[in-house]
Formats: structure tokens, sequence, C-alpha cells
């Protein structure tokens, strides 16, 4: 399954973590939007065109140490159809450089409609007999609350084109614990969801031991990482919350199996806007992002055993 890929790529860089591509213009260096806008006038065209060249040149800085990115689409819709376009090209461009793109929509609906979502995204879209990618991503994040309805059209997507889905399961933010912490009977809202992500994988499962059915666990919550990680053996890991919202490495460390493996941690503002911290050069923006994704994976991995496909 495609987490395989994802689990490969991990194990060669030797950095359990992505990179959150989620831009906003007042991210991108003053001298790229003054460009665009000289270029294309004060447009969406012009601020998606800076979006572009910001995204690639950080690409390029990264691809090689760095496994996998996760754009958020809803930075790129609010930038309309041409914001949008972005978004195809920034998945395009990663997965030239060999990275593994994980679009970031948590789409959640039944029947057709997430047919319609499932296609759209992992899938191929059919126009006079030719099979077409109309994103084409090789994981997609999804909320699971809507149940199996909700799931099996990405199942079906998973298993066809080597794809996978992150399930919202234990979310990083303050007010999760509303909904996701309420006892079902003895069972937590979340741990019930992560079981459902469990018996959903058994259908999609690769090679390394972790299903094409992974789960977000916020890094905000180590305790409910702990837990998760023993009871979810099969299901692997998407931890935002590092960093910015106050998730350190030693809390993440939980969401790891024996190998170094079974999850994977976010960030983005951290490295999209390094060079605003460092207060280095703007034109060094993707050098600067670079350091801090090479500063994020040594942080991590020093609390983790050698990161190793397993026997």
């Amino acid at each position: 399954m495609s987490f395989d890929r994802l689990i490969e790529n991990i194990v060669k860089t030797q950095n359990p973590s992505v990179v959150g591509l989620d831009p906003r213009l007042e991210y991108v260096p003053e001298y790229i939007v003054s460009k665009k806008i000289k270029k294309y006038g004060k447009t969406l065209k012009a601020a998606s065109k800076a979006i572009l060249e910001f995204n690639k040149a950080i690409i390029d800085e990264i691809h090689d140490i760095c496994p996998a990115v996760k754009p958020q689409a809803a930075y790129y819709e609010m930038y309309g159809w041409e914001g949008v376009k972005t978004l195809y090209k920034t998945i395009e461009y990663a997965q030239s450089k060999g990275m593994f793109v994980m679009t970031d929509g948590k789409r959640n609906d039944i029947g057709a409609t997430m047919e319609a979502y499932a296609t759209a995204h992992l899938g191929f879209t059919e126009v006079g007999g030719e099979n077409i990618p109309a994103f084409g991503a090789d994981a997609l994040t999804v909320n699971g609350y809507l149940g199996t309805d909700g799931i099996a059209p990405l199942l079906e997507k998973c298993r066809a084109y080597d794809k996978g889905i992150f399930v919202l399961v234990k979310t990083s933010n303050k007010s999760s614990g509303e909904l996701q912490d309420l006892k079902l009977g003895s069972k937590t809202v979340y741990a019930t969801m992560g079981e459902m992500c469990e018996k959903w994988g058994a259908e999609v499962m690769g090679k390394y031991g972790y299903s094409g059915v992974g789960a977000v666990v916020g890094a905000t919550y180590p305790e409910q990482l702990t837990e998760l990680r023993k009871a979810l053996p099969h299901t692997f890991f998407l931890v935002p919350g590092y960093g910015a919202q106050g998730g350190g490495a030693e809390g993440v460390s939980k969401g790891f199996d024996e190998n170094g493996l079974g999850a994977i941690v976010n960030s983005s503002r951290a490295v999209m806007c390094a060079y605003k911290k460092e207060e280095c050069d703007p034109h060094e923006f993707a050098k600067a992002a670079r350091r801090e994704v090479i500063r994020m994976k040594e942080d991590i991995i020093s609390y983790l055993p050698k990161l190793k496909l397993p026997d």
C-alpha cells in the first residue's frame, strides 16, 4: 500500500517528519509577491503564482532530506481556481522530486459525494474513455464521523491505486476533547474511532505491518499517543501539533514503534517562515526552511531508535 512507499522514504531520509505546505501570501517573501503583482496585477492569479514559486523553492531544498509534504487544501482554495491550480501543480512538482504527498482536506461525506471526493483526490476521472488524475495525491486526510459509508469509497481507491488515508482520531486542537474525549460506555470516542481505523485497515494491509488507513493523532496529547500506539498496532499516525501548537519531540516519540516507524510528524509554519524567525535575507528563505527541517529531524530522532524497516 502507499504507506509502504512513505515508510521507505522515511527510512531512506532517516526523517519521520512531513512539511505542511500551508502558505498564506504573507509567508511569501515580498520580492516574489511584488514580481508577480507587477506581471499579473493585484489578482488571485498573482498570489497563486507567488505561492507556487515559494512552494517549488522549498521543495527543491528539502526533497532529499524530507520524505513528504502535506499541502492543506484550504490555503489554496482561498485563492480561487488559480489557487486550486497551484495545489495541483504543487502536488505534481513534489512527486516529480520523489516526495510522498498527503493532501490535507479532511473530506467527509457519503455515497456518490464521497465517491467524487475519493476520485478527485486519490483516483482517476474518466473523460471520453481516458482516465485522468484530477489531483493525484498519495494520501488524503478524512473525517470518519459519518462511519463506514464515508470510508468505503476511499478504501476502493486505496486498493485500486496504491493510496492511503488518514482518519481524524485525536486531533491536536484545544477543544478536541469536547467530543473526542467523551465516553461511549467504557471507551472514549477517539479510542472507538481508532478501533474503526484498525477494522477498515484490515482490507488494505501493507508489507511493513501498517495498513493504508492511518490516523491523525495530535502531538499535543502524548498520553493519548502512547495509548493509541499500543491499541492500534497496524495504524500509521500523522502527528500534527509539533512546535507551534506546543507538541515536543519527547512527546511525539510515543507515537512510534520499536523500529522508529509508525508515525510521521508535521510542521508547517515553522518551516515556511523559518527565514523570518532567523531574520535572514528573504532570498534565503528556502535554505532557512532546509535548516529548520534538519533541526526538526534531529530533534525528533534523538528520542527514537535508528529508523529501519522491520526484519
